[in-house]
Order: structure tokens, then sequence, then C-alpha cells
């Protein structure tokens, strides 16, 4: 097998936290007194940091209200976004054979590390995950590589033994400039032909088919 180190982004790789996202979004939106957004628009920025996030739905640029924003939108998800975290069905069942198999595995993600922790603590899996990077261990968010090269070098990984899987064309950009495989996934919003547009090795149409894969790979 070429790969020893299978590394996942989180939200709609692993997981769906729509609810809770949308509710950080517009609670913030609505305390700085600007209109909501719907859920398709604010699902299509997941993977974007916040600013970006921020920037995309609003077309606002301004830093002292982003500011203000990523306050207000991460008091509300300290509340909210755990609790209201959905692993998909064949997310642990998945790491659990990529265990089984004797490979690293790994999360990179714009999301915080700490709410990875607690959602992976609440299912009684940490154990399965050998290294977290979140947003705020990074200087520079996806797709800068940063995060991604920063969990194969804590993994002690080769970049050719690794394949970086994620629903977004953020991670298909942050796999590119990190020189490593990757496979998208459409449990996103991120359809076949739009992950063309950038090297996959697979696209897969939800975890379960990695399993599969695996052998040929």
């Amino acid at each position: 097998m070429k790969y020893n180190t299978i590394i996942f982004d989180f939200d709609y790789t692993l997981a769906d936290a729509t609810d809770g996202i949308v509710s950080s979004f517009n609670h913030a939106f609505s305390e700085l007194g600007l209109a909501g957004c719907d859920i398709e628009s604010i699902k299509r920025t997941v993977g974007l940091s916040l600013d970006e996030a921020f920037v995309q739905l609003t077309a606002n640029k301004d830093k002292a209200l982003i500011s203000r924003f990523k306050i207000l939108f991460k008091e509300k998800a300290d509340e909210v976004m755990s609790k209201n975290t959905v692993l998909f069905d064949d997310t642990i069942s998945t790491l659990r054979q990529l265990k089984h198999d004797g490979l690293n595995t790994g999360i990179v993600t714009t999301k915080y590390h700490y709410r990875i922790v607690e959602t992976l603590n609440t299912h009684g899996i940490s154990d399965l995950v050998d290294i977290i990077v979140g947003g705020e261990d990074v200087k520079t968010p996806k797709p800068s590589p940063e995060g991604l090269l920063l969990a194969i070098d804590s993994l002690n990984a080769q970049q050719n033994n690794v394949l970086y899987i994620g629903d977004s064309l953020v991670d298909a950009k942050t796999a590119l400039a990190a020189n490593v495989d990757f496979a998208g996934i459409t449990t996103g919003t991120t359809d076949e032909k739009e992950f063309s547009q950038y090297p996959c090795i697979r696209i897969f149409k939800n975890l379960s088919e990695l399993g599969f894969e695996l052998p040929s790979f």
C-alpha cells in the first residue's frame, strides 16, 4: 500500500455540524445588525477561515467588524457547536479500520482544535486519531499548507505516503500546496465536476468507499 497516513478535513468530511454553524453565523449577524444568511450560502463557506467566510457572505471587509463577528460567532459556537455536531454513519467504522490496518490518522481543519477534541471525546474515539491541527494551531489557514505539513511532520510521515481527504476546493488546494495526494468526497457542497479542476486520485461519495479502495492504493 502506498499510503501509511490518512489525514482528513473535519466538517462535511467526517461530520455534519450544519445546525451549529448556521446558528452561530446568524446569531453573530443579528448582534451586528446584519441580515441573516440562508443555510446553503453558509454551508458553501465551510472550510474557509471565519474572516473569509464573513467577507464572502457580507461583501464587507471592515477589520473591526470582522473581529467583532468572530467574537460573537465563537461565543455562540461554544454553546451550540459540539452538541449539534453529528458524525457521519461511516466515520467511526472507517477510522477503526484505518487503525486496525496500522495507518496513521489525522485531522487538519480550520475549525478550533478544542472543538474537534470535544466531538471525539463525546463519541469515545479520541484514540482513533493520532494528530489534530485546528485553526488556532497555525498562523495561516487553509489553503495554506502549514497545517497539513505540521500534521505530517508530527507523525514523522513522508509527503508521498500521505493522502489528504476533504470535501471542498479549499482542501484540494491545501493538498496541492503541500505536495500530497488528495481525494475528494462529495458529502459536502462540492461535486465531482468541481473537484475535477484539481488533481484528485479519487472522488468518493462517502467514507465507506475509502475502505474498499485502500488495498489498491
